[in-house]
């Protein structure tokens, strides 16, 4: 089985709020806080032209999104404020390839493109270190640490942000395999790839007591939908590749949670690379048709024996982990590579399966979910709280805090009671560096090197003062990053 998934990326909204005003402008704090960027960058130079959201992979444009009315709404009240468009986004690319931004209500940070699984995992972690730096540079400018910085997927207050992990896929893959394909193993990937969440924000489970596997779950509505911001799908529509158009698709997966755990992100998208890269080589895959996905998503999220049993199309049931154990064992057959992310994949995958069928316990320095389980029950002990006092949702909140005195998930890192996948090393290079052998790596030595000179710049390209343009829409593979760097 060859790989033929070359690019992936990641991109989170962090939560933001402002705690010396009771009633703060996330609009302005996240602009205040990009503003304080410590990283060289390109400022307000996005080329948003390049951007269609309206572009559906079933083959269709849709005339409208949600999205659309809530910017409509935006503007009007932005209009109200003093700032133009373009200094409320604070849109900046920075020297390592990154793009960090003002989402409206949430700063944004998307990992440049990677062409490994490792090099993402790094980028992921440094977007925490530069988000990190930015608000302690902030919080200096106000003397205090009142702005508080979380990266997770619910305020607790009904919303929710998100954390999308994007594929670059070959479009001769048919979109309806693509989606019987993935649907089970989305559906099921929670059982690792989930952040945890006190309760429950769902109408049909409010009443729901104890410690659900995603924070996500909660908010997902349909097996299929273009909507990232209501009638939130399993499987996103969006058809805007960011490459050529007539070989791939951009995989643009809306349902997955803001880990701590850099492991845990790693097992997310390792795992969902090999799914894909099964689908795309035409071997077989499980062949599990649920009843009804999207009730099947809460279930598994909500059930507390970790293994819930799913209603089957057919009629039969499945658990939860013996669809997992499917696609991993349909994978094990196919593969045959020395690649050792693949290797790593694969056993690390083995590994948690096999300890949350017989151990779950020894998941609790790896996994999120099962992380908060041990340290939310130990404090419930110590406290003799139950799981309903709200102090409990106060302490998930801060589990993702990226104060380092203050989050609870740094306190672990700090006392080495979580696993830790990268070293420092890896983590300052990301900070600095974008990943070699991708097209990342040409906007980020055009930020580091010509800045002053550009005029726009995007995914796509990089358009110059003086009428020169880098066009980054083929550019996959380290070959075409040395026939760009020979033309300029």
């Amino acid at each position: 089985m060859k790989d033929q998934i070359p690019l992936l990326g990641m991109e989170t909204e962090y939560g933001i709020i402002r705690e010396d005003l009771e009633d703060s402008d996330p609009v302005e704090e996240s602009m205040k806080l990009l503003k304080s960027c410590p990283q060289k960058s390109v400022l307000g130079k996005w080329a948003y032209a390049q951007e269609n959201s309206h572009q559906d992979m079933r083959g269709f444009e849709v005339q409208s999104l949600a999205q659309d009315e809530e910017e409509d709404a935006f503007c009007a009240e932005d209009r109200k404020r003093p700032y133009s468009y373009l200094e409320m986004k604070c849109d900046r690319v920075l020297v390592n390839g990154s793009r960090f931004y003002n989402d409206h209500t949430h700063p944004e940070y998307t990992t440049p493109e990677c062409n490994s699984l490792f090099s993402l995992v790094a980028h992921d972690v440094a977007g925490e270190r530069i988000v990190a730096e930015s608000t302690k540079i902030r919080n200096q400018e106000l003397g205090e640490r009142a702005v508080q910085v979380f990266k997770n997927n619910t305020d607790y207050s009904g919303h929710s942000y998100g954390t999308h992990d994007n594929y670059l896929v070959p479009r001769d893959i048919p979109f309806d395999i693509l989606v019987k394909g993935l649907v089970p193993f989305m559906v099921t990937r929670q059982l690792f790839a989930g952040a945890g969440k006190v309760g429950s924000e769902n109408p049909k489970t409010n009443q729901f007591k104890g410690l659900q596997l995603a924070q996500r779950s909660d908010f997902i509505e349909n097996i299929l939908s273009i909507e990232t911001m209501t009638k939130r799908p399993i499987i996103n529509t969006r058809d805007e590749p960011h490459a050529k158009r007539s070989q791939y698709r951009r995989l643009h997966l809306i349902m997955g949670d803001a880990n701590m755990s850099a492991y845990a992100t790693a097992l997310k998208v390792g795992s969902t690379k090999l799914v894909l890269n099964l689908i795309a080589s035409g071997a077989a895959f499980p062949d599990i048709e649920l009843e009804n996905p999207v009730e099947a998503v809460l279930e598994v999220s909500q059930e507390k024996s970790r293994n819930a049993t799913l209603k089957r199309k057919s009629g039969q049931s499945v658990k939860a982990l013996e669809i997992q154990e499917s696609y991993l064992e349909a994978i094990e057959q196919n593969f045959s590579t020395t690649n050792k992310e693949w290797t790593w994949i694969i056993q690390e995958w083995q590994k948690t399966l096999h300890e949350l069928k017989y151990s779950p316990e020894k998941l609790s320095g790896r996994i999120d979910w099962a992380i908060k389980e041990k340290l939310f029950s130990e404090f419930m002990e110590s406290e003799n709280l139950d799981w309903d006092d709200p102090i409990l949702q106060s302490l998930d909140l801060e589990y993702h805090n990226l104060d380092p005195d203050r989050g609870l998930y740094r306190g672990l890192e700090q006392e080495n009671e979580v696993f830790s996948l990268l070293t420092e090393k890896e983590i300052s290079r990301a900070i600095e560096f974008p990943p070699e052998g991708t097209r990342a790596k040409i906007r980020g030595d055009a930020v580091s090197k010509e800045s002053e000179k550009i005029k726009s710049i995007h995914w796509t390209g990089v358009e110059f003062n003086n009428g020169d343009v880098l066009d980054l829409t083929g550019v996959i593979s380290q070959e075409d990053v040395e026939k760009v760097h020979v033309a300029r």
